[in-house]
């Protein structure tokens, strides 16, 4: 016999989860307790939502189960924006909040979780693939296996446990339990797509997040080498493909290349959507006039295929990589026809932008793209900030760069990139984010100093949330509560929490910046200051 705490401890340490996130509470406390006894690490947050983005990038980098932790009632809720963000990058995060007492349910209590108080299980099933309560420990190894099987089944995600502290302390016979595995299906309609591919002259692969969710980066390229059709990412999908390749077109929507942009103008017969849901900051400056004549659409599920670009649409539903694969095995390739493609007849000429103080932020993704190896992984905040990186940073190698251009939480990066360096301290990690996002969830800096995350930690500053208003300006004709009356002094903020931490107004300043940063042994803050008067490239949004 053991406890429900041992045992979830027990779990998480066969399944090589080595560290848990969050912040302790009286209704948690034995289960963090038990992790402490069993070899796990206990990441100490400064905010649940911080906690939860930390697992959501621990699970990313291993690829596997993370954990997140939270007490009952307000650190139930706090977690709430880390599930919706941790759905949003399909990534199987486990959230585990307490309860005082579910023998005193009914009563007043503090904190209470349930429906007589705040109602954490109906709060988190929409950000969430399953939210329970467990009331009785008989039930608590149903509802965890059936919780774990939810996480990994189809497209994987979080999943969440209320388990109260009295539920927690109770003994039951011991059992084990191991990690789904998934069987991925082949679509039984992959016969259309090499006709469908054969048939049309200009065609097009636009690549989603999804890509790397399935981590079909040689497939992806195999594809598009094969048919020789170029490659153009959505905001989501940045990283997906790298920017050198001859084949590639850079990013489109937000953030966009010209190349891109000056490719689907001059018409597609094909687009070959991956591992997209098409927001609109994929397709923003996608008018009806310039949709393709037809779309083959490859994604986990049939949600939002055939929503956005209403087009003659060709679904291959199911995993990325398995489909892929599957559709290579049918191909005659002497029978492929090609179209050449040269990416000089899209180019435009790329004019040097002088530095001035404050400094362009598009001039100083350049720099970070010249000064960051192809080891690197960017993790980008949602911002103006990130978007002049989709735009100008080059990816060396697929799956080193991650942004969210679904649910979009300001700071969720800085979470996520200090989660996947506690998940493997030997990956250089970066996170380039804004100063709206760190008066956000800057204070997890102070979490990975404390636990040695070294990462480097990028700050463009302009005094204000640049995207909205730049929106508002531009479609409204005036900005309102959009500019810092108080500038955030990133450089301070970050020494207060034990960072390294510089202040930067040029080119040569970033670039010595980086170099001091990917030498030191620590945490490091690069706040750079940047033009507000600078025009983002995300005016295509409506």
């Amino acid at each position: 016999m053991k406890k429900i705490s041992e045992l979830l401890a027990i779990h998480f340490k066969k399944w090589g989860i080595n560290h848990v996130f969050g912040i302790p509470g009286k209704a948690v406390t034995a289960l963090i307790l038990d992790l402490h006894n069993n070899g796990i690490d206990f990441v100490l947050s400064k905010h649940e939502s911080g906690a939860g983005f930390e697992a959501a990038g621990y699970a990313l980098m291993t690829n596997q189960l993370a954990v997140a932790i939270g007490t009952s009632g307000p650190g139930g809720t706090n977690l709430l924006t880390s599930a919706g963000q941790a759905k949003a990058s399909h990534l199987p995060v486990l959230f585990i909040t307490g309860h005082p007492s579910i023998k005193d349910s009914g009563k007043a209590l503090g904190q209470d979780s349930t429906m007589f108080g705040t109602d954490v299980v109906k709060m988190f099933e929409p950000v969430t693939k399953f939210s329970a309560r467990v009331e009785r420990a008989e039930t608590f190894k149903a509802y965890f296996q059936h919780a774990i099987e939810k996480a990994y089944s189809g497209v994987k995600g979080p999943v969440h446990l209320s388990i109260a502290g009295d539920v927690l302390a109770e003994y039951i016979e011991e059992f084990e339990l191991d990690l789904p595995e998934i069987m991925h299906p082949v679509a039984s309609n992959l016969d259309k797509c090499k006709d469908l591919i054969n048939r049309s002259e200009r065609k097009v692969i636009f690549l989603g997040k999804g890509v790397h969710s399935s981590k079909a980066y040689r497939e992806v390229k195999m594809l598009a080498e094969i048919f020789d059709i170029p490659v153009m990412t959505t905001p989501g999908g940045k990283g997906a493909f790298e920017s050198q390749h001859h084949l590639s077109l850079g990013a489109y929507g937000l953030g966009g290349t010209e190349e891109s942009s000056a490719y689907v103008e001059r018409g597609l017969d094909l687009m070959i959507v991956i591992g997209s849901k098409l927001s609109d900051m994929s397709i923003a400056g996608l008018s009806p006039s310039l949709y393709p004549k037809k779309v083959i659409h490859f994604d986990y599920e049939q949600t939002f295929i055939g929503k956005s670009i209403q087009v003659e649409t060709v679904p291959i539903i199911g995993d990325i990589k398995t489909n892929l694969n599957a559709l290579f095995e049918t191909l005659n390739y002497q029978d492929i026809i090609k179209t050449p493609f040269h990416i000089e007849d899209y180019k435009k000429q790329d004019t040097y932008i002088e530095s001035r103080s404050p400094m362009l932020a598009a001039e100083a993704a350049k720099v970070m793209s010249a000064a960051f190896d192809e080891d690197t992984v960017v993790f980008g905040d949602d911002g103006s900030h990130t978007f002049y990186a989709i735009k100008h940073y080059d990816v060396k190698r697929p799956g080193s760069f991650y942004f969210d251009d679904v649910f979009g939480t300001m700071g969720h990066a800085i979470g996520y990139a200090i989660g996947a360096k506690l998940a493997k301290p030997e990956a250089k990690i970066v996170c380039l984010t804004g100063d709206g996002c760190t008066f956000m969830h800057g204070t997890e800096i102070s979490t990975a100093v404390n636990y040695g995350a070294n990462v480097i930690f990028v700050v463009f500053n302009n005094g204000k949330i640049d995207m909205v208003d730049t929106g508002m300006t531009l479609h409204l004709g005036k900005a309102i509560g959009t500019v810092y009356k108080t500038m955030l002094d990133a450089q301070k903020f970050a020494e207060s929490m034990g960072a390294l931490a510089f202040k930067c107004f040029d080119a040569e300043e970033l670039k010595a910046a980086i170099e001091q940063a990917k030498t030191a042994d620590r945490t490091v803050v690069i706040e750079l200051i940047v033009d507000p008067l600078e025009m983002p490239p995300t005016a295509k949004r409506g």
